[in-house]
């Protein structure tokens, strides 16, 4: 909660009953239950703290301001004595605290801070990459990263608090960054899904398509429950999250400059598609622009579309669009557009590459942010860790039961297994079974986050989760990253919940399936 004070107000020193006013302080208290604010005078200057709200002895005296933002009170002096209010406090609500701010273009200092701590992220995560594939360890290098950044600034905390908040502050500007555009991080997978599912039969892709909207609906269902019914055991009371910080909308004026950019480099890639020295460099810049104008553009509609035709999906639409007009244009056909959207082809990236190449600094700035909600982290871990368990085994398990039961192909039905998982672990899970087909299992799995991504908050507001922990556990338990980055840009108290789920799911998911007995009951369900 934020205090905001008057300053043209002075305090009137009380007129005590003894005469004395430097023998007691003046207690002031708000009506404003439950947490309200007491404001303590003493000689002169305010105090402020939390305490349980008590009714004043005296009827309160309020003053309201015309604005309709915030709430204009005064304070009441509440120790026997009567005294004119002198200093105005101007409340507002935790809710504004995380409220977006007006976009404005950042100096020369600000932009290299950003560059610095942004810049040391991604090479973290491209050591820790580099490293893991030198010692050919599967488990995903980006998680490790995330839980080690977490224990060093938990370790900080607890010996120099002040180093851990220098260290907080000190990467603040690129956690802002990447929260502000995460959800295109996880938007080429969907780009160029029509690639990826022309092979699978249409009876199969109904089938598969049955599996996951009920599943992910169950999945959905399962972590948040179980949430709630482990915080009624274990009676843990829900406390209120920390506020966080909101990025700044998306300006006209950014949006002119994208559409600016994809009118050059779109022309530019018809005159010579090789102008930049190969065609994926060439098709990056306007394939690009078109992607992040898509999500800008998604990101103003009103809430009640966006319920329905979500940001994320309108920016796969607007990367597909213009990838299908160049390709009529040049004559190319959209294959060849898209094949140079995703390369995945470290030397000749195309504009897919450059967006996923940033999956792995995502999910290690999720430390930050779990950080930033380690109290009640701690507090929940009950209902985090109990809540994962149950909907990761029940996502794996009923999956391999309805694809039998449906008449789904075993071999579609092993690879989709790890639906609620995100893509990287989920590739090395299907990497335990033989013949599994990892462009399907990808799809899928970015379909379960484009479900989630849509629904999920209409879903859970039906549903009853009102609290973060259950709606981030449940959002990252069924639809992973695309499902959290749709989350978070509207809920960023339950980032912290989501990252830990969203981690978790796939660390518990992983090691379960690297169990020889395990694999061999979800085939033997799978038939």
């Amino acid at each position: 909660m934020v205090l905001k004070y008057r300053q043209n107000l002075e305090w009137r020193t009380p007129v005590f009953p003894s005469g004395d006013a430097s023998m007691a302080s003046a207690s002031v208290v708000l009506p404003y239950p439950p947490n309200s604010l007491a404001i303590l005078g003493l000689k002169g200057r305010a105090l402020v703290r939390l305490r349980p709200w008590v009714p004043p002895p005296k009827k309160p005296i309020s003053y309201y301001s015309s604005s309709c933002s915030t709430s204009l009170i005064s304070p009441i002096i509440s120790s026997g004595f009567e005294t004119r209010p002198q200093r105005q406090v101007l409340i507002r609500s935790s809710s504004s605290d995380s409220a977006t701010t007006a976009f404005s273009f950042p100096n020369v200092g600000q932009i290299l801070h950003l560059a610095v701590s942004l810049g040391v992220i991604v090479a973290a995560d491209k050591f820790l990459k580099q490293a893991f594939t030198a010692a050919a360890i599967k488990f995903p290098s980006a998680l490790f990263g995330m839980f080690c950044v977490f224990s060093v600034l938990i370790v900080l905390d607890s010996f120099a608090p002040t180093a851990a908040m220098y260290v907080m502050n000190f990467f603040e500007p690129a956690t802002l960054f990447i929260q502000r555009w995460l959800p295109l991080f996880y938007v080429p997978s969907l780009v160029v899904l029509p690639i990826a599912v022309r092979d699978v039969p249409a009876a199969s892709g109904v089938k598969i398509c049955f599996i996951l909207v009920t599943g992910w609906a169950a999945s959905l269902c399962v972590a948040g429950y179980t949430a709630i019914t482990i915080r009624k055991i274990v009676k843990t009371e829900m406390i209120p999250a920390e506020p966080m910080t909101k990025p700044a909308p998306f300006s006209t004026l950014e949006i002119l400059v994208w559409s600016a950019v994809f009118i050059a480099s779109f022309v530019l890639a018809l005159i010579n598609p090789t102008a930049l020295g190969t065609s994926a460099r060439t098709f990056l810049p306007f394939l690009l622009a078109a992607t992040v104008l898509g999500y800008m553009v998604g990101s103003r509609f009103p809430a009640f579309v966006k319920k329905i035709f979500h940001p994320i999906v309108c920016c796969a639409f607007s990367a597909d669009l213009a990838a299908i007009a160049y390709g009529y244009f040049s004559r190319s056909g959209l294959d060849a557009v898209l094949g140079n959207y995703l390369t995945k082809v470290s030397s000749n990236p195309g504009a897919g590459d450059i967006l996923m190449g940033f999956l792995g600094s995502v999910i290690i700035t999720f430390a930050f942010s779990m950080f930033k909600q380690r109290k009640l982290v701690k507090r929940h871990a009950a209902e985090i860790f109990s809540s994962v368990i149950v909907a990761t085994i029940f996502s794996l398990y009923s999956t391999a039961a309805i694809g039998r039961l449906i008449g789904l192909e075993p071999i579609l039905t092993v690879s989709i297994l790890p639906r609620c998982i995100t893509v990287a672990l989920a590739l090395s899970i299907v990497s335990f079974f033989e013949g599994a087909n990892t462009s399907l299992t990808a799809a899928v799995v970015v379909l379960t986050g484009l479900v989630g991504a849509n629904f999920v908050q209409a879903v859970m507001d039906k549903l009853g989760f009102n609290d973060p922990i259950a709606r981030g556990i449940a959002t990252a338990s069924s639809a992973h990253g695309l499902g959290t980055a749709a989350l978070s840009a509207k809920e960023p108290e339950a980032l912290p919940f989501c990252a830990i789920a969203y981690a978790l799911t796939g660390i518990f998911g992983s090691l379960l399936c690297s169990i020889p007995a395990v694999r061999q009951s979800l085939l033997l369900i799978v038939g």
